[in-house]
């Protein structure tokens, strides 16, 4: 799941654009949870636009305890949302003016093996096993 993309989800869609942390949370969470398809939009949502960076490029801002899409943000997540003939991905410096025409290619990583993903689950199974195996050495 991409952090970014789905934070400019939520707050587009509470009132005035403008989120508490506890309803961001709430929302992410459920959002998480939510199961591969949610995950595979918003990567493909990001691929849009590299080097996306929400607070950086003035996307977002935070205010009195929550966070606020600002108008370039709805901006960028309309051009992520678009749906053209053959989509691109932008540089991030062409985030400023999302609706441009000028479009740059970049290079796509390469698709994950299966050995990759089993791999990875291997390594997150043994981190885990780890941290409570030290967790219950500091607890007595």
């Amino acid at each position: 799941m991409n952090f970014q993309v789905t934070v400019l989800k939520i707050l587009v869609s509470h009132p005035d654009g403008f989120a508490v942390m506890e309803d961001l949370k709430r929302d992410m969470a459920i959002l998480a949870t939510s199961g591969r398809e949610w995950a595979d939009r918003t990567r493909r949502l990001a691929a849009r636009v590299t080097d996306l960076n929400i607070f950086s490029q003035g996307l977002v801002e935070r205010i009195s305890g929550g966070w606020r899409i600002t108008s370039k943000g709805r901006g960028v997540l309309e051009f992520m949302e678009a749906r053209t003939a053959a989509p691109e991905p932008i540089r991030a410096p062409l985030v400023e003016d999302a609706t441009a025409a000028t479009v740059a290619p970049t290079q796509v990583p390469p698709l994950r093996q299966p050995a990759d993903r089993a791999k990875r689950r291997r390594e997150r199974r043994e981190r885990r096993r780890e941290a409570r195996e030290r967790a219950r050495a500091n607890a007595s």
